[in-house]
């Protein structure tokens, strides 16, 4: 894609973002410890402030907040004038901009630790960073046993990155008067629940590990939609399972970004194995190569690292170039590609080839 078809610096700007980069660690952790600690609100909430007034008002030591507000000026968090401190654009967007904070958190409570093992994670295709929060050979297996604020701000992340899509992708879905839709990797059910109050017959099938899926089918029995929901427990890694039968479509939002390229094309493979000539495949993914905007593709290109170092060493977030190749490889066809729905996401729709 044209944002990355040339090298567009000048030596001095160059050299000024490989001086960010090597200091990378400490601009975040003073980023964040200057929103955290509630600083930037202070400078939020009023103009013209004296290192004194945030002294007071955050009951912090003067000693940290020099130094913090020193490396917000270097950041470009703060602007100083005559030793008066202001909130630059940036700083703006670290404190309130929703996207920034949910990247942030993920980045820091999920990470940041495990992270320290990339190139480790990068010779051995394995998560080597997830040995930080457990014994686990994948994420998704101790997802239920992080410690609360990752925990918080992995849910936070995710659902960040579809809850705008999906209201924008059911009436895509109502083109096709489904009865029944089949929901691989449902999570936490956020879509199913959608999907069951935006088509009052509709029934649904979820797929997903035993603990997760035993937690959804609890809270859709709790809000009520019980009787329209059938859970499916299973590990889509396992060779020997396979998928239920008898659903008109089948779903899969943010879910096969988390598999390897062999292992994509074997799901598919089984989705193709229960799939008849009428059954359609929707496949909804963010496509780094599809973003509309550097910075989307940006983030895109990071969240990969997360999969490499901490969630199961091997997947990402993929370019839509490789990716509609693994669809073919499967032997599904897209039919239809929309992109650019809600902050990020591409919906493939796909038959049987």
């Amino acid at each position: 894609m044209s944002f990355f078809e040339s090298d567009r610096l000048s030596a001095a700007d160059a050299i000024a973002r490989a001086q960010h980069i090597a200091f990378a660690p400490m601009v975040f952790q003073a980023s964040r410890a200057l929103r955290t600690l509630g600083i930037l609100d202070v400078l939020y909430k009023n103009r013209n402030v004296s290192i004194d007034t945030i002294i007071e008002t955050t009951k912090l030591p003067n000693y940290g907040v020099r130094v913090l507000l020193e490396a917000g000026l270097g950041i470009g968090l703060v602007t100083c004038k005559e030793g008066k401190y202001n909130l630059t654009k940036t700083g703006w967007f670290i404190l309130n901009d929703k996207m920034t904070v949910a990247n942030m958190d993920f980045s820091h409570d999920v990470c940041y630790e495990g992270l320290e093992s990339l190139d480790e994670a990068i010779v051995s295709g394995k998560p080597t960073g997830l040995k930080t929060f457990g014994d686990w050979s994948t994420i998704y297996q101790g997802l239920a046993y992080l410690p609360d604020a990752a925990t918080k701000s992995w849910y936070a992340f995710d659902h960040y990155y579809s809850d705008d899509a999906y209201p924008l992708v059911l009436p895509m879905l109502a083109r096709h008067n489904l009865k029944s839709i089949l929901d691989i990797g449902g999570n936490t059910g956020r879509f199913t629940l959608q999907c069951l109050r935006h088509f009052p017959e509709i029934r649904v099938g979820i797929v997903d590990l035993p603990n997760m899926a035993r937690s959804t089918a609890e809270n859709m029995n709790n809000l009520g939609f019980g009787d329209r929901v059938s859970v499916h427990p299973a590990n889509m890694l396992d060779a020997e399972h396979d998928l239920p039968t008898g659903y008109d479509a089948v779903w899969m939002s943010q879910f096969l970004d988390c598999f390897s390229e062999s292992e994509v094309v074997a799901i598919l493979g089984k989705v193709r194995a229960v799939m008849t000539d009428e059954t359609t495949v929707f496949i909804m993914e963010p496509f780094w190569d599809k973003q509309t905007r550097e910075i989307g593709a940006f983030s895109l290109q990071m969240t990969s690292l997360y999969f490499t170092a901490l969630a199961n060493g091997n997947s990402q977030m993929y370019s839509a170039e490789l990716f509609v190749k693994l669809v073919e490889q499967a032997g599904l066809k897209i039919i239809e590609q929309t992109d650019n729905i809600g902050l990020c996401q591409t919906l493939l729709v796909c038959r049987k080839a």
